[in-house]
């Protein structure tokens, strides 16, 4: 077969453009006041313990509930069945407190640097168990609750560093979302949001 030319004047056949892939995950978010307070805490706490990388954009702070999956394209019929999903969960707000800070331990990756609760953050698991058995209903795989270690990540670096008490910071969560990350751009888009309601409300 002959080779093809390219002629001068005509451009080569531009390279494919690469695919957008689509993370789906629910999520626990800091209300913008307490995340600018976990901001200034980890400007601190990056410093102190030695870490080079950048912290993550504060939009980005969240406590991951259940991760669902990466699609090639936005998965318009699975976000819909996953917001009808959250919408049936029932659960009054509650407060979460992390006052530890650490590395997960990772030999292939930066090691994430997060934040922790010494009180096992009961609350959060009641959920992260509520969404999750009703996810499993509608045909969703779901890490069990045993597997769950709340957290909130602030950057990843090379260094690891070992647990270590902090001042707790402290927030009340009064809804979950479900996020879309669009995975190599550093952008989340909310795609929606189901309030924790009061007993009364319930």
């Amino acid at each position: 077969m002959p080779e093809q030319l390219s002629l001068p004047g005509l451009d080569a056949r531009p390279a494919p453009r690469p695919v957008d892939l689509h993370h789906l995950f629910f999520a626990i978010l800091p209300d913008p006041d307490t995340a600018m307070r976990i901001e200034r805490r980890a400007q601190h706490l990056r410093i102190e313990y030695g870490l080079k990388r950048r912290l993550l954009p504060t939009g980005h702070f969240h406590v991951t509930l259940h991760s669902i999956d990466t699609y090639p394209y936005f998965p318009q019929r699975i976000a819909s069945t996953l917001e009808a999903v959250a919408a049936t969960i029932r659960m009054p707000p509650f407060d979460i407190a992390f006052d530890l800070a650490r590395s997960f331990h990772r030999t292939d990756h930066d090691r994430p640097f997060v934040l922790l609760g010494s009180d096992g953050a009961a609350a959060l698991k009641e959920l992260h168990e509520a969404l999750g058995t009703t996810l499993k209903k509608a045909g969703f795989k779901c890490n069990s609750t045993l597997n769950f270690t709340p957290h909130l990540t602030l950057l990843y670096d090379k260094r690891e560093v070992d647990e270590r008490a902090i001042e707790p910071v402290r927030w009340t969560a009064r809804e979950f979302v479900l996020v879309d990350s669009l995975v190599g751009q550093t952008k989340h888009v909310q795609l929606a949001r189901w309030p924790l309601l009061t007993r009364s409300s319930i």
